[in-house]
Protein backbone atom coordinates (compact mmCIF):
# COMPACT_ATOMS: atom_id res chain seq x y z
CA UNK A 1 0.00 0.00 0.00
CA UNK A 2 3.17 2.12 1.04
CA UNK A 3 4.33 2.02 -2.78
CA UNK A 4 0.54 2.44 -4.23
CA UNK A 5 0.53 5.71 -2.34
CA UNK A 6 4.09 6.80 -3.02
CA UNK A 7 4.04 5.53 -6.98
CA UNK A 8 0.68 8.07 -7.02
CA UNK A 9 2.05 10.70 -5.97
CA UNK A 10 5.03 10.83 -8.63
CA UNK A 11 2.36 10.09 -11.47
CA UNK A 12 0.39 12.63 -10.40
CA UNK A 13 3.32 15.53 -9.85
CA UNK A 14 5.63 14.43 -12.93
CA UNK A 15 2.21 13.61 -15.11
CA UNK A 16 0.93 17.39 -14.74
CA UNK A 17 4.79 18.91 -14.80
CA UNK A 18 5.11 16.77 -17.84
CA UNK A 19 1.51 17.41 -19.63
CA UNK A 20 2.18 21.16 -18.90
CA UNK A 21 5.49 21.23 -20.72
CA UNK A 22 4.47 19.20 -23.60
CA UNK A 23 1.81 21.76 -24.55
CA UNK A 24 3.74 24.48 -24.21
CA UNK A 25 6.86 23.68 -25.60
CA UNK A 26 6.25 20.80 -28.32
CA UNK A 27 2.48 20.62 -29.46
CA UNK A 28 1.31 23.96 -28.81
CA UNK A 29 3.91 25.75 -30.86
CA UNK A 30 3.27 22.80 -33.53
CA UNK A 31 -0.38 22.97 -33.57
CA UNK A 32 -0.47 26.55 -34.70
CA UNK A 33 1.29 25.61 -38.03
CA UNK A 34 -1.71 24.16 -38.87
CA UNK A 35 -5.50 24.66 -39.39
CA UNK A 36 -8.09 26.64 -36.38
CA UNK A 37 -9.59 23.49 -34.58
CA UNK A 38 -6.40 21.54 -34.28
CA UNK A 39 -4.53 23.89 -31.54
CA UNK A 40 -7.58 23.98 -29.32
CA UNK A 41 -8.17 20.64 -29.54
CA UNK A 42 -4.56 20.05 -28.41
CA UNK A 43 -4.57 22.45 -25.97
CA UNK A 44 -8.33 21.57 -24.70
CA UNK A 45 -7.12 17.79 -24.17
CA UNK A 46 -4.10 17.81 -22.56
CA UNK A 47 -4.78 20.54 -20.30
CA UNK A 48 -7.88 18.41 -18.84
CA UNK A 49 -6.03 15.87 -18.10
CA UNK A 50 -3.48 17.94 -16.35
CA UNK A 51 -6.08 19.74 -14.30
CA UNK A 52 -7.17 16.25 -13.22
CA UNK A 53 -4.05 15.11 -12.42
CA UNK A 54 -3.64 18.22 -10.41
CA UNK A 55 -6.14 17.93 -7.94
CA UNK A 56 -5.65 14.08 -8.06
CA UNK A 57 -2.29 14.91 -6.41
CA UNK A 58 -3.67 16.94 -3.34
CA UNK A 59 -5.12 13.33 -1.60
CA UNK A 60 -2.30 11.58 -2.76
CA UNK A 61 0.82 13.87 -1.41
CA UNK A 62 -1.74 13.83 1.79
CA UNK A 63 -2.10 10.41 2.03
CA UNK A 64 1.66 10.26 1.98
CA UNK A 65 1.79 12.59 4.80
CA UNK A 66 -1.10 11.11 6.74
CA UNK A 67 0.97 7.68 6.47
CA UNK A 68 3.98 8.70 7.77
CA UNK A 69 1.98 10.95 10.73
CA UNK A 70 0.48 7.84 12.45
CA UNK A 71 2.44 6.09 14.89
CA UNK A 72 0.23 2.60 14.31
CA UNK A 73 0.88 2.12 10.33
CA UNK A 74 -2.03 3.72 9.41
CA UNK A 75 -3.49 6.88 7.97
CA UNK A 76 -3.51 9.77 9.88
CA UNK A 77 -4.97 12.88 7.95
CA UNK A 78 -5.76 15.35 10.61
CA UNK A 79 -1.94 15.20 12.06
CA UNK A 80 -1.07 15.51 8.24
CA UNK A 81 -3.55 18.62 7.50
CA UNK A 82 -2.12 20.03 10.79
CA UNK A 83 1.44 19.20 9.31
CA UNK A 84 1.35 21.71 6.60
CA UNK A 85 2.65 25.08 7.62
CA UNK A 86 3.49 24.26 11.08
CA UNK A 87 6.47 26.45 11.27
CA UNK A 88 9.14 23.10 10.29
CA UNK A 89 11.31 23.23 7.20
CA UNK A 90 9.33 19.59 6.88
CA UNK A 91 5.64 21.11 7.21
CA UNK A 92 7.03 24.34 5.14
CA UNK A 93 7.52 22.29 2.18
CA UNK A 94 4.97 19.92 2.58
CA UNK A 95 2.74 22.51 2.61
CA UNK A 96 4.34 24.11 -0.63
CA UNK A 97 3.61 20.99 -2.74
CA UNK A 98 0.03 20.42 -1.87
CA UNK A 99 -0.51 24.94 -2.28
CA UNK A 100 1.53 24.89 -5.39
CA UNK A 101 0.42 21.92 -7.12
CA UNK A 102 -3.63 22.76 -6.21
CA UNK A 103 -2.55 26.36 -7.99
CA UNK A 104 -1.49 24.63 -11.03
CA UNK A 105 -4.78 22.48 -11.47
CA UNK A 106 -7.00 25.68 -10.79
CA UNK A 107 -4.78 27.65 -13.64
CA UNK A 108 -5.01 24.64 -15.97
CA UNK A 109 -8.62 24.61 -15.39
CA UNK A 110 -9.29 28.41 -17.60
CA UNK A 111 -7.28 26.05 -20.46
CA UNK A 112 -10.21 23.44 -20.53
CA UNK A 113 -12.05 26.22 -22.62
CA UNK A 114 -11.26 26.26 -26.32
CA UNK A 115 -11.41 30.18 -26.80
CA UNK A 116 -9.12 30.57 -23.67
CA UNK A 117 -6.76 27.79 -24.31
CA UNK A 118 -5.40 29.72 -27.76
CA UNK A 119 -6.63 32.99 -26.40
CA UNK A 120 -3.63 35.39 -25.75
CA UNK A 121 -3.49 34.21 -22.35
CA UNK A 122 -3.48 30.70 -22.60
CA UNK A 123 0.50 30.66 -23.17
CA UNK A 124 0.60 32.72 -19.86
CA UNK A 125 -1.44 30.66 -17.65
CA UNK A 126 0.12 27.13 -19.22
CA UNK A 127 3.35 28.52 -18.27
CA UNK A 128 2.41 30.06 -14.68
CA UNK A 129 0.45 26.22 -13.84
CA UNK A 130 4.23 24.48 -15.29
CA UNK A 131 5.88 26.70 -13.27
CA UNK A 132 3.78 25.90 -10.41
CA UNK A 133 3.83 21.83 -11.15
CA UNK A 134 7.75 22.13 -11.27
CA UNK A 135 8.18 24.13 -8.05
CA UNK A 136 5.67 21.52 -5.98
CA UNK A 137 7.58 18.42 -8.05
CA UNK A 138 11.02 19.92 -6.71
CA UNK A 139 9.67 20.53 -3.06
CA UNK A 140 9.80 16.53 -2.80
CA UNK A 141 13.23 16.80 -2.58
CA UNK A 142 14.35 19.85 -1.39
CA UNK A 143 16.52 19.79 2.12
CA UNK A 144 14.24 20.05 5.22
CA UNK A 145 17.49 20.66 7.77
CA UNK A 146 19.85 23.06 7.18
CA UNK A 147 22.75 21.43 5.44
CA UNK A 148 26.06 20.96 7.05
CA UNK A 149 27.71 21.58 3.68
CA UNK A 150 26.42 23.98 1.64
CA UNK A 151 28.04 23.34 -1.76
CA UNK A 152 27.46 19.75 -2.09
CA UNK A 153 23.94 19.73 -0.49
CA UNK A 154 22.76 22.36 -3.33
CA UNK A 155 24.72 20.34 -5.36
CA UNK A 156 22.55 17.31 -4.55
CA UNK A 157 19.40 18.97 -4.83
CA UNK A 158 20.60 20.58 -8.46
CA UNK A 159 20.65 16.83 -9.61
CA UNK A 160 17.69 15.82 -8.29
CA UNK A 161 16.19 18.42 -9.87
CA UNK A 162 16.98 17.27 -13.10
CA UNK A 163 16.55 13.70 -12.35
CA UNK A 164 13.07 14.87 -11.70
CA UNK A 165 12.04 17.59 -13.75
CA UNK A 166 13.49 15.81 -16.61
CA UNK A 167 11.86 12.85 -16.05
CA UNK A 168 8.72 14.42 -16.15
CA UNK A 169 8.70 15.91 -19.10
CA UNK A 170 9.79 13.04 -20.90
CA UNK A 171 7.56 10.58 -19.21
CA UNK A 172 5.07 13.00 -19.11
CA UNK A 173 5.16 13.93 -22.62
CA UNK A 174 5.29 10.73 -24.04
CA UNK A 175 1.52 10.06 -21.90
CA UNK A 176 0.53 13.30 -23.97
CA UNK A 177 1.46 12.10 -27.31
CA UNK A 178 -0.22 9.07 -26.54
CA UNK A 179 -3.42 10.89 -25.41
CA UNK A 180 -3.01 13.18 -28.35
CA UNK A 181 -2.82 10.05 -30.69
CA UNK A 182 -6.30 8.76 -30.12
CA UNK A 183 -9.12 10.18 -32.49
CA UNK A 184 -10.72 13.55 -32.16
CA UNK A 185 -7.61 15.74 -30.83
CA UNK A 186 -5.87 16.23 -34.43
CA UNK A 187 -7.67 16.52 -37.64
CA UNK A 188 -7.40 14.14 -40.43
CA UNK A 189 -5.86 16.88 -42.88
CA UNK A 190 -3.78 17.92 -40.53
CA UNK A 191 -1.85 14.91 -38.93
CA UNK A 192 1.21 15.00 -41.44
CA UNK A 193 2.39 18.33 -40.72
CA UNK A 194 1.23 18.22 -36.83
CA UNK A 195 3.18 15.12 -36.30
CA UNK A 196 6.16 15.81 -38.31
CA UNK A 197 6.86 19.48 -36.13
CA UNK A 198 5.04 18.22 -32.68
CA UNK A 199 7.82 14.77 -32.99
CA UNK A 200 10.95 16.76 -34.30
CA UNK A 201 10.37 19.15 -30.89
CA UNK A 202 9.77 16.53 -28.84
CA UNK A 203 12.60 14.53 -29.90
CA UNK A 204 14.65 17.43 -29.20
CA UNK A 205 13.08 18.02 -25.63
CA UNK A 206 13.41 14.61 -24.92
CA UNK A 207 17.15 14.12 -25.88
CA UNK A 208 17.71 16.86 -23.18
CA UNK A 209 15.70 15.28 -20.84
CA UNK A 210 17.74 11.85 -21.23
CA UNK A 211 21.29 13.50 -20.82
CA UNK A 212 19.48 15.52 -17.56
CA UNK A 213 18.37 12.13 -16.37
CA UNK A 214 21.99 10.21 -17.02
CA UNK A 215 24.18 13.03 -15.82
CA UNK A 216 22.08 13.14 -12.77
CA UNK A 217 21.75 9.33 -12.23
CA UNK A 218 25.45 9.26 -12.86
CA UNK A 219 25.94 10.94 -9.86
CA UNK A 220 23.37 9.52 -7.74
CA UNK A 221 24.70 6.28 -8.65
CA UNK A 222 28.26 7.75 -7.37
CA UNK A 223 26.93 8.69 -4.22
CA UNK A 224 25.03 5.79 -3.43
CA UNK A 225 27.04 2.73 -4.83
CA UNK A 226 30.28 1.48 -3.89
CA UNK A 227 30.76 -0.22 -7.30
CA UNK A 228 28.82 -2.60 -10.18
CA UNK A 229 29.02 -5.68 -7.39
CA UNK A 230 26.89 -3.76 -4.39
CA UNK A 231 23.87 -3.74 -7.72
CA UNK A 232 23.80 -7.35 -6.86
CA UNK A 233 24.61 -7.58 -2.90
CA UNK A 234 22.24 -5.11 -1.44
CA UNK A 235 19.08 -4.26 -1.70
CA UNK A 236 19.06 -0.70 -3.02
CA UNK A 237 21.53 -2.07 -5.50
CA UNK A 238 18.84 -4.69 -6.76
CA UNK A 239 16.17 -1.96 -7.23
CA UNK A 240 18.75 0.21 -8.54
CA UNK A 241 19.44 -2.55 -11.38
CA UNK A 242 16.17 -3.19 -12.17
CA UNK A 243 15.37 0.51 -12.44
CA UNK A 244 18.08 0.96 -14.97
CA UNK A 245 17.17 -2.30 -16.80
CA UNK A 246 13.71 -0.13 -17.36
CA UNK A 247 15.36 2.87 -18.07
CA UNK A 248 17.65 0.84 -20.94
CA UNK A 249 14.90 -0.47 -22.82
CA UNK A 250 13.16 2.78 -22.92
CA UNK A 251 16.07 4.40 -24.40
CA UNK A 252 16.31 1.57 -26.66
CA UNK A 253 12.44 2.43 -27.81
CA UNK A 254 13.62 6.32 -28.09
CA UNK A 255 16.10 5.37 -30.20
CA UNK A 256 13.55 3.27 -32.42
CA UNK A 257 11.13 6.66 -32.36
CA UNK A 258 14.29 9.09 -32.67
CA UNK A 259 16.02 6.84 -35.71
CA UNK A 260 12.95 4.67 -37.85
CA UNK A 261 10.01 7.00 -36.83
CA UNK A 262 10.74 10.64 -37.09
CA UNK A 263 12.85 10.12 -40.26
CA UNK A 264 9.48 8.32 -41.68
CA UNK A 265 7.22 10.87 -40.55
CA UNK A 266 9.43 13.45 -42.54
CA UNK A 267 8.90 11.45 -45.73
CA UNK A 268 5.25 10.76 -45.22
CA UNK A 269 5.10 14.82 -45.32
CA UNK A 270 7.04 14.82 -48.32
CA UNK A 271 4.71 12.42 -50.11
CA UNK A 272 1.41 13.30 -49.23
CA UNK A 273 -0.90 10.67 -46.57
CA UNK A 274 -2.73 8.84 -49.03
CA UNK A 275 0.79 6.39 -48.67
CA UNK A 276 0.27 3.20 -47.19
CA UNK A 277 3.16 4.30 -44.89
CA UNK A 278 0.57 6.58 -43.15
CA UNK A 279 -1.59 3.99 -41.96
CA UNK A 280 1.76 1.76 -40.96
CA UNK A 281 2.49 4.80 -38.76
CA UNK A 282 -0.58 5.77 -37.41
CA UNK A 283 -0.62 1.73 -35.83
CA UNK A 284 2.69 1.44 -34.79
CA UNK A 285 3.10 5.28 -33.34
CA UNK A 286 0.49 4.78 -30.61
CA UNK A 287 2.00 1.40 -29.91
CA UNK A 288 5.02 2.19 -29.33
CA UNK A 289 4.49 5.59 -27.35
CA UNK A 290 1.85 3.30 -25.14
CA UNK A 291 4.43 0.48 -24.21
CA UNK A 292 7.27 3.58 -23.48
CA UNK A 293 4.21 4.84 -21.00
CA UNK A 294 4.14 1.55 -19.09
CA UNK A 295 7.47 1.20 -18.73
CA UNK A 296 7.21 4.93 -17.50
CA UNK A 297 4.78 4.43 -15.00
CA UNK A 298 7.07 1.10 -14.05
CA UNK A 299 10.38 3.16 -13.16
CA UNK A 300 7.73 5.42 -11.10
CA UNK A 301 6.81 2.44 -8.96
CA UNK A 302 9.80 1.12 -8.47
CA UNK A 303 11.42 4.47 -7.22
CA UNK A 304 10.27 4.06 -4.34
CA UNK A 305 11.66 1.44 -3.31
CA UNK A 306 14.99 2.91 -3.21
CA UNK A 307 15.69 3.39 0.38
CA UNK A 308 19.06 4.61 1.77
CA UNK A 309 21.83 3.51 -0.03
CA UNK A 310 23.77 0.54 -1.45
CA UNK A 311 27.38 1.76 0.44
CA UNK A 312 25.55 2.08 3.66
CA UNK A 313 24.00 -1.15 3.45
CA UNK A 314 27.10 -3.06 2.59
CA UNK A 315 28.78 -0.97 5.61
CA UNK A 316 26.02 -2.26 8.08
CA UNK A 317 25.68 -6.07 6.77
CA UNK A 318 29.55 -6.08 7.50
CA UNK A 319 29.18 -4.31 10.79
CA UNK A 320 26.50 -6.66 11.57
CA UNK A 321 28.70 -9.87 10.79
CA UNK A 322 31.38 -8.46 12.78
CA UNK A 323 29.22 -8.09 15.95
CA UNK A 324 26.29 -10.00 15.66
CA UNK A 325 24.16 -7.36 16.20
CA UNK A 326 21.47 -5.35 14.46
CA UNK A 327 20.95 -2.65 16.97
CA UNK A 328 22.97 0.60 16.58
CA UNK A 329 24.78 -0.20 13.29
CA UNK A 330 27.06 2.79 12.21
CA UNK A 331 26.70 4.64 8.86
CA UNK A 332 29.16 4.89 6.40
CA UNK A 333 30.47 8.64 5.41
CA UNK A 334 29.27 10.37 2.47
CA UNK A 335 31.63 9.85 -0.27
CA UNK A 336 34.91 12.32 -0.26
CA UNK A 337 35.15 14.77 -3.17
CA UNK A 338 38.06 15.00 -5.17
CA UNK A 339 39.86 16.77 -8.21
CA UNK A 340 39.30 13.55 -10.11
CA UNK A 341 35.52 14.08 -8.82
CA UNK A 342 35.33 16.79 -10.38
CA UNK A 343 37.55 15.50 -13.70
CA UNK A 344 35.29 12.41 -14.52
CA UNK A 345 31.85 14.46 -13.72
CA UNK A 346 32.87 17.39 -16.22
CA UNK A 347 34.51 14.42 -18.81
CA UNK A 348 30.95 12.80 -18.71
CA UNK A 349 29.32 15.46 -18.77
CA UNK A 350 30.67 16.79 -22.37
CA UNK A 351 30.39 13.01 -23.61
CA UNK A 352 26.80 12.84 -22.68
CA UNK A 353 25.86 16.08 -24.29
CA UNK A 354 27.85 15.43 -27.52
CA UNK A 355 26.41 11.70 -27.82
CA UNK A 356 22.84 13.77 -27.70
CA UNK A 357 23.78 16.67 -30.27
CA UNK A 358 25.12 13.96 -32.27
CA UNK A 359 22.43 11.68 -32.52
CA UNK A 360 19.95 14.29 -33.03
CA UNK A 361 21.86 15.99 -35.76
CA UNK A 362 22.45 12.15 -37.78
CA UNK A 363 18.53 12.06 -37.16
CA UNK A 364 17.71 15.27 -38.87
CA UNK A 365 20.35 14.08 -41.57
CA UNK A 366 18.37 10.93 -42.14
CA UNK A 367 14.84 12.85 -42.18
CA UNK A 368 15.92 15.07 -44.73
CA UNK A 369 17.82 12.31 -46.83
CA UNK A 370 14.05 10.16 -46.75
CA UNK A 371 12.04 13.11 -47.05
CA UNK A 372 13.95 13.48 -50.68
CA UNK A 373 13.45 10.02 -51.70
CA UNK A 374 9.98 10.08 -50.89
CA UNK A 375 8.69 12.07 -53.88
CA UNK A 376 10.52 10.18 -56.38
CA UNK A 377 9.30 6.33 -54.66
CA UNK A 378 5.76 7.75 -55.29
CA UNK A 379 5.85 9.19 -58.56
CA UNK A 380 8.19 6.25 -59.97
Amino acid sequence: MDSAVAWATWITLMGFVGLAALALVVTGPAARRVGRETPAAVMVRLFRCAAVLGVLAVPAVLTGLAHDASGSGGYDYAAAWNALYDGSNAGRLSGLEVTLILAGAVLAVPLCIRKVAVGPAGSWLAAAGLGAGAVALGATKFPDAVPEDWGRAGFETLMWMLHLLGGAVWLGGLAGLALLALPGAVAPADRGVFWSASIRRFSAAAMSCVAAITLSGLFLYWEHVDGPTQLFTTMYGRVLGVKILIFGVLLLLGVFNQFWLHPRVDALRAAGDDRPLHRILVRRFPAVVGIEVVLGAAVLFVAPFLHGSARNQAFQANAAGATGSLADLPKIAPKAVHASTWFWGTTETIVVIAFMVAGYWFSGVLARRRAAVAPALTTG
